[in-house]
């Protein structure tokens, strides 16, 4: 896999006011990719994975397991990794600051070795994400838990069935459980689980692996197998990208084809953009055509679990409200600190006001190139798009959060046109 530099000072120079326009590809999803390549550990046979995008957060996982003792080898898209023997159960602190997903290594490595030891997890700063919920089917599975030196120590004999209740619907959490318990031959069962499409794409690979895993509604029974198989799959598309760029086309007033997508996993975004007063035709399961009009309708916007509204697309919409004819409202119910975007569109002209998780968003008629500063990886797309639409020149610093989520996503903008150009620090 391509070499992507961690922490990159690279920054963003966008000239706005150009429609996006032709065709573009939706890369293999991260969110998904992630536990999957995380899974690879439960099993020493080889793992073949496909549509894997080049991003930092999958390079790092990947390095993540190479110093774990895995054998990874990338072609193109494809990922084989081998992870017989492992050497270490530990999965050190520089690693997992950089990414938070670190912690799904904490079930695999429990199934797998009986052990982990594994930092306190990093990533974006978009609010508290706890780990307690990984923790206590952790516990109940027969592990001991301590934390020494800012680093989790967790040891297990024998994982022992579970019944348990999840006190809050977790998507990382959900993986680490139905990974561990994959490897407990006994039935076991999770409730209250999440139900993201990224969460249905590990259960066809831990199936594949030869878990039996049955889900209906938000209640899984696992009946796991001590000896799991190796795997070849391929990743589902991303639909926080294909979101990203629907919002994209719309908002410049274009008209774009997204292909290599899940229409089936875009309902409530398709539903918004269709409500704010977009053209969004659906042409098979995979391509869709998104078309921009003049006058944005403003919304009323509440995230909530899959399959309501992603948290993970509230930012780019919030783009959108600037510019609609009206007043909108965009509550965020997953984290308590992801409005950090708002400073950064209020300097390029955005009238947005933060009532404690509620933004009361009023539209204007232009947004203004400025230079701004991402904060997370989801804010930084909300900034290119903003870019994308303003008059004049905006630059987007701070942009490895970018890396970490969206693959190529300057050369594919430019490919419909856009006028996007990234410059290392020093040249401005």
């Amino acid at each position: 896999m391509k070499s992507i530099t961690s922490y990159t000072s690279d920054y963003l120079l966008i000239e706005g006011g150009k429609p996006l326009r032709g065709a573009v590809k939706i890369s293999g999803s991260k969110n998904a990719t992630l536990p999957i390549l995380m899974a690879t550990i439960l099993t020493r046979e080889e793992c073949q994975i496909g549509n894997v995008p080049q991003l930092l957060d999958v390079r790092t996982t990947l390095e993540l397991l190479n110093h774990l003792g895995a054998r990874v080898v990338s072609d193109s898209s494809w990922v084989c990794v081998e992870t017989a023997p492992l050497r270490s159960h530990t999965a050190p602190d520089h690693m997992v600051r950089r990414m938070r997903a670190s912690v799904l290594v904490m079930g695999p490595l429990l199934a797998r070795l009986g052990r982990a030891l594994v930092s306190m997890p990093g990533g974006c700063s978009i609010g508290v994400r706890s780990i307690d919920q990984h923790l206590k089917v952790f516990e109940k599975a027969g592990a001991s838990i301590s934390i020494r030196h800012g680093y989790l120590d967790l040891n297990i004999r024998k994982i022992k069935p579970v019944e348990h209740t999840f006190e809050v619907i977790t998507v990382t959490g959900t993986e680490n459980a139905l990974m561990l318990l994959s490897a407990c031959p006994k039935r076991s069962v999770l409730r209250n689980i999440a139900l993201e499409p990224e969460i249905m794409d590990l259960v066809e690979v831990l199936g594949k692996m030869g878990a039996q895993i049955d889900i209906d509604g938000r209640t899984a029974v696992i009946r796991g197998s001590e000896e799991l198989a190796g795997f070849k799959h391929s990743v589902i598309p991303d639909r926080i990208e294909a979101g990203t760029f629907m919002v994209a086309s719309y908002v410049s007033g274009g008209d774009v084809l997204l292909e290599n997508l899940r229409v089936d996993h875009l309902g409530s975004v398709i539903e918004k953009l269709r409500e704010a007063g977009a053209e969004v035709e659906i042409l098979d399961l995979s391509t869709l055509r998104v078309r921009g009009k003049t006058t944005i309708k403003p919304l009323s916007i509440s995230t909530s679990e899959y399959p309501g509204f992603p948290t993970d697309m509230q930012a780019q919409f919030m783009v959108l409200c600037s510019l609609a004819d009206g007043v909108s409202e965009i509550t965020e119910n997953i984290f308590e600190n992801r409005f950090q975007h708002v400073g950064e569109l209020q300097r390029m002209g955005a009238d947005i006001h933060v009532r404690g998780r509620t933004a009361i968003v009023r539209g204007v008629k232009r947004l203004e190139g400025a230079e701004v500063y991402s904060t997370d990886l989801r804010a930084s797309a909300s900034l290119v798009i903003a870019g994308l639409v303003a008059d004049g020149q905006t630059i987007v610093r701070d942009i490895y959060h970018l890396d970490r989520g969206y693959e190529r996503l300057e050369e594919k903008l430019r490919s419909l046109g856009a006028s996007v150009e990234r410059c290392p620090s020093r040249e401005y």
